[in-house]
Order: C-alpha cells, then sequence, then structure tokens
C-alpha cells in the first residue's frame, strides 16, 4: 500500500473503476483516496461506494499527491487550467487516462517540470486484470517506480512511447468491448444451441479464461492452438470457415481500425 495521497478527476466508468481497484485491493488507503466528477449524480453514487467525493476539482488537487484525470478528451485542458494554481511540480504526479491529448497540449497549460504519466489501463483494473500501457514524461526514477507499482498491482505493465497511445486506448480501453461483443455472441450461440443464458454464459466466460490461460502458459500463436482443435474435415473447421466466409476477422480489423481513425483524428 502507498502511503501518497490519491485524487481522481472523472468518476466516471473508467475513473470508478481505478478507484474501485484502488481500494479494493488495498493499493491506496481508503482515507487517502478522493474522487469528484462535475455530475452531482455521480458523485452521489461515488459516495453510496463509499468512496470520498470532495466538492470539486480544485479540493481533489489539494488533498492529493498524485492526481489521475479520466475525463473526455475535450475536458483534459479545461481542467488543467482550472486546477492549475494548485498544482506543485516539487509535489504533485500527474496521470492522464484520457486519448487523444498529447503531453504537449497538456504541458501548453501546466509547469514543463511537471512529473506526467500517459496511461491507457481498461475497466478490467476494477478486478486487478487491466493491461495498463504507461508513457513516463519528465518523472525521476522514483516516480516511476511508484506509478509502475501501482498498475503492476492491478493488472499487466506494458512501456510504449507516446505516439503509439491511441493505439494502446484501442487495443486495451476498447479492446474489452470488443471481446465482450464476442461473448455475447458465443452466449447467444450457445442459448440458440439449447443452453440456459445463465448456464451458456458461464460456459464462454470460463472458454474465454482458459484461452487466455493457454496462450499464456504456452506462448504460441493463436493459430497454432486453433490447429490443434481444427483437424480436417471436422465441426471446428467447418465453423471456422463460415465465420470467416461472413467476415470475421475482416469485420473486427475493420472494427478496430475504426475506433483508431477516431481516436487519432479527434472526430
Amino acid at each position: 500500500m502507498i502511503e501518497e495521497k490519491f485524487s481522481i478527476l472523472g468518476g466516471g466508468n473508467l475513473g470508478s473503476s481505478i478507484a474501485t481497484g484502488l481500494k479494493n485491493y488495498s493499493v491506496v488507503h481508503e482515507d487517502n483516496l478522493f474522487l469528484y466528477d462535475v455530475l452531482e449524480r455521480q458523485r452521489n453514487l461515488l459516495k453510496e461506494q463509499g468512496f470520498q467525493v470532495a466538492d470539486n476539482n480544485k479540493e481533489a488537487v489539494r488533498n492529493a499527491d498524485i492526481i489521475l484525470i479520466a475525463v473526455k478528451p475535450y475536458q483534459v485542458i479545461e481542467i488543467l487550467k482550472e486546477v492549475n494554481d494548485e498544482l506543485d511540480p516539487d509535489r504533485h504526479i500527474i496521470i492522464s487516462c484520457s486519448a487523444g491529448i498529447s503531453s504537449e497540449a497538456m504541458y501548453g497549460v501546466i509547469d514543463d517540470r511537471m512529473p506526467l504519466f500517459r496511461v491507457m489501463p481498461n475497466i478490467a483494473i476494477s478486478v486487478k486484470e487491466a493491461a495498463s500501457c504507461i508513457t513516463p514524461i519528465h518523472a525521476s526514477e522514483e516516480q516511476k517506480k511508484l506509478i509502475h507499482g501501482i498498475f503492476e498491482n492491478l493488472g499487466d505493465v506494458h512501456y510504449i512511447p507516446e505516439h503509439l497511445m491511441s493505439t494502446a486506448t484501442v487495443a486495451s480501453g476498447c479492446g474489452i468491448a470488443f471481446v465482450m461483443r464476442f461473448l455475447r455472441a458465443m452466449t447467444a450461440g450457445s442459448v440458440e444451441m439449447g443452453f440456459q443464458p445463465s448456464q451458456a454464459l458461464e460456459i464462454a466466460t470460463k472458454l474465454l479464461r482458459g484461452t487466455a490461460e493457454l496462450l499464456e502458459q504456452n506462448a504460441e500463436h493463436p493459430e497454432h492452438e486453433i490447429d490443434k482443435v481444427a483437424t480436417p474435415l471436422g465441426i471446428t473447421i467447418t465453423g471456422l470457415n463460415e465465420m470467416e466466409h461472413n467476415g470475421f476477422s475482416s469485420a473486427v480489423i475493420k472494427g478496430i481500425m475504426k475506433s483508431y481513425e477516431k481516436v487519432t483524428n479527434g472526430k
């Protein structure tokens, strides 16, 4: 458990997921964890969940050593301007989890001595299973070690150059939704074949866990593992070929690239 005080500006899905992970897995003591969200209903929900909620962004910053920003990209600069007079480069560390806002843009507002980390996790951080991509900027080795430890305690950590942060946004941040949509389709297919919905979802979920563990332990390319199941004249290869005839891989790749185009073009 770190000793530093931690404030999250933005208590939506990602911000609250990060807060849940920090609190539930004792990364940050609950007395040292603050949140703020511009929406009153979200603030009330966070309070109901047992979080300390600041009255405004400035108060959240005053209560923090580490400030994590988890808002929509168009709100980041506005928030930094709002809290800039509260920021101290000798005390504070800023973590931005907002896609599409570069460090250059942020340093156009804040002191260029301010330690800054761009981080892209996903909502699985709430259950200690995030894949967090990190770019440290103007940070000391001690600060890098601190931030690494926080996110390592909530999943895997991958270091990337800043120009790949948009890629990380799609692959990790959006990617969890893409996998969920596949899971939904697997469940629907099993229900059509006769399983009860709850049983179908349980089997499909275990299937995903098992697949991930198999790939991690064997360190093989997915096609290598597919070949073990897709035997000649078998039912697996028949199903796979039907999916490909209907554009399965192409649809997934096109969807990923469409998300990437949107995050890079800002539209």
